[in-house]
């Protein structure tokens, strides 16, 4: 069950998103239409909560289930990069590569069922923007974060099949 104040915080912050006003007429969920947004903006932690909400919202029942936790493990992946790439020497967030590279394939894993493309979205750009970290993260042996603000991956805005 979804907190009520967090609830509430999530769709105070969901009215700031230039996405959530045109929700509707693209047939998208404004939720959805924010994780891409928040992702492309490096926003990478209010893409998770923007997205965790629509799929606590939803439910297990929801054919999308493990489609939306594939795009948050995706987002947390980030988080993760994100962190330590700002504080590689923090006890804490230096040590960030190896939980981002599991979610990178958990998040590769929940997607793939999904085929080629769901809910507008070309599955093939976030699958090889999580096994092409992955990999990378495992070749340097961890040693090297492969994100920065400057080569950030985006993802294309799904549009309405």
């Amino acid at each position: 069950m979804i907190g009520v104040n967090k609830s509430r915080r999530m769709e105070t912050f969901l009215g700031t998103l230039g996405t959530s006003q045109r929700s509707g007429e693209q047939g998208f969920d404004r939720c959805y239409l924010g994780y891409f947004e928040c992702f492309n903006a490096q926003r990478y932690y209010e893409a998770h909560d923007v997205l965790e909400h629509l799929w606590l919202r939803d439910g297990r029942e929801s054919g999308d289930y493990s489609y939306y936790k594939g795009l948050i493990q995706l987002a947390g992946a980030f988080v993760h990069l994100k962190l330590q790439h700002a504080y590689p020497l923090h006890p804490k967030h230096g040590r960030r590569l190896h939980p981002a590279r599991r979610l990178f394939l958990l998040a590769a894993g929940n997607i793939a069922p999904y085929g080629l493309s769901h809910h507008g979205l070309d599955l093939g750009i976030p699958l090889m923007i999580a096994n092409s970290m992955a990999r990378s993260l495992l070749e340097r042996d961890f040693t090297v974060n492969p994100w920065s603000p400057e080569s950030a991956p985006l993802l294309p805005v799904p549009v309405t099949e």
